[in-house]
């Protein structure tokens, strides 16, 4: 009994996910459809169609694709801050042991493709790709270990899920370091000011959600006009987000008998009308239920159907649509070498650094699995797409045709890396 009621969360958590990465598949052949049909004009026009407001002497008026991979996907690395602080205090990576196995396995997968991309690049105009390979996308990875079905122990997918969150976090700093560009340090000063503030409430437990709101988008703002990119904002606003509750579990128990008994006794004028005191108690149930949950909780909760069924296939329409004719300007090394890095970069990264952890008694494999299991993790690692496709974005912003090139490679990579690490683990007897 305690198990179900520990696993039932993160089952539909995969299942969310799972389903999401249906979508985000539906909506990637949805835009490449799009892209190459007679419509395709329809297709790069609606993205660039501008949308926004001015007031006074400041003006926010930008492209759709704008909002969709600087404001919505801002919402996506909240959800990844959340989900990293949760791990972090509560679950597979609030002790060392626990989060040794999936943490070297990421650092595997980021330090080994970003070296062999830096190895096989002979352009010095495409050499800024190197973030490229190195994230995995949990929707998509998630999506293939769902198909696989029993196969599968449950406890390979929370290590995958661990290892995706911190593969993403990695690729946070990178964008925050290197992808960032003409730094306004004074509104970068401004911003951490108010964090700060947030990260002080925080900690005495004073939460309001329309002022976090509003000092949200104060930071997004000042993010965007600073130079840094305002999808690192949503990471910095998780970690301010209180984790404690209001109510514990042993008050809201007490509290709920109380009023499920007081509930039952009191009788309205009739049988479909409540009374004025049942109105009240369930008023009652709403208040102390809220605050059983913890802020974090809540949003997270709140925020994960919105992001895996909405914003991410949304990001994937918008950006993976790529025009294919004879006429285009590819960059070829630069399709292969995305496309290898991704592929043969995280296999050897993540294999290698989890065989050697291993050996030297650092980590242990998680319950049920064996190795053949984390090789085929190794391969799903390679499927990069939301975030790669997110980094190719930044690093060729001035240079359309390496951005289709690095698409391409992406897109071959993952579509690879996805087929190789599901054929492998449908190999690996149970």
């Amino acid at each position: 009994m305690v198990e179900k009621i520990l696993i039932t969360p993160f089952q539909k958590f995969i299942k969310v996910e799972s389903f999401s990465g249906i979508l985000l598949f539906l909506a990637t052949v949805g835009a490449l459809a799009w892209a190459n049909s007679p419509f395709q004009d329809s297709y790069h026009s609606l993205w660039q169609h501008k949308l926004g407001f001015t007031t006074g002497s400041f003006s926010l008026n930008k492209s759709l694709i704008f909002w969709i991979n600087d404001a919505l996907m801002a919402i996506f690395f909240f959800l990844i801050g959340l989900e990293l602080k949760r791990e972090l205090l509560v679950g597979e990576l609030a002790s060392p042991r626990k989060a040794a196995f999936p943490m070297l396995a990421a650092v595997g997968g980021m330090l080994v493709p970003v070296a062999l991309f830096t190895f096989l690049n002979e352009n010095p105009e495409t050499s800024s790709g190197w973030g490229m390979p190195m994230a995995a996308d949990i929707a998509f990875t998630l999506a293939i270990l769902n198909l696989l079905g029993k196969r599968i122990p449950v406890s390979l997918k929370v290590f995958l899920t661990a290892f995706a969150i911190i593969d993403d976090m990695g690729a946070v700093l990178v964008i925050a370091l290197f992808y960032s560009a003409g730094i306004k340090w004074g509104l970068v000063a401004v911003a951490a000011g108010l964090l700060l503030i947030l990260a002080w409430m925080s900690f005495r437990q004073i939460y309001y959600k329309y002022i976090f709101l509003l000092v949200s988008i104060a930071v997004w703002l000042l993010f965007l006009e600073s130079g840094i990119h305002p999808t690192v904002a949503g990471v910095l606003l998780a970690f301010t987000v209180p984790i404690r509750q209001k109510i514990d579990i042993k008050d809201y128990t007490d509290k709920l008998k109380q009023i499920a008994d007081s509930f039952g006794k009191e009788q309205g004028q009739k049988s479909y009308v409540l009374s004025k005191k049942q109105i009240a108690q369930i008023d009652n149930l709403e208040e102390i239920s809220d605050g059983v949950q913890s802020p974090l909780q809540q949003l997270e909760h709140g925020l994960h159907n919105c992001v895996a069924y909405f914003i991410v296939p949304l990001f994937a329409l918008a950006n993976a649509g790529i025009s294919i004719n004879t006429g285009m300007d590819i960059e070829l090394p630069l399709v292969i070498n995305t496309a290898v890095c991704l592929i043969v970069g995280n296999f050897v990264g993540v294999t290698l650094f989890s065989y050697v952890s291993l050996k030297l008694r650092i980590t242990q494999l998680p319950q049920n699995t064996a190795f053949p299991h984390i090789l085929g993790i190794g391969f799903l690692a390679g499927v990069g797409f939301t975030m790669s496709i997110f980094i190719a974005n930044l690093a060729f912003a001035s240079s359309p045709s390496y951005i289709d090139s690095a698409k391409m490679g992406i897109l071959l990579g993952s579509l690879i890396s996805g087929v190789a690490g599901y054929l492998l683990l449908r190999m690996v007897k149970k």
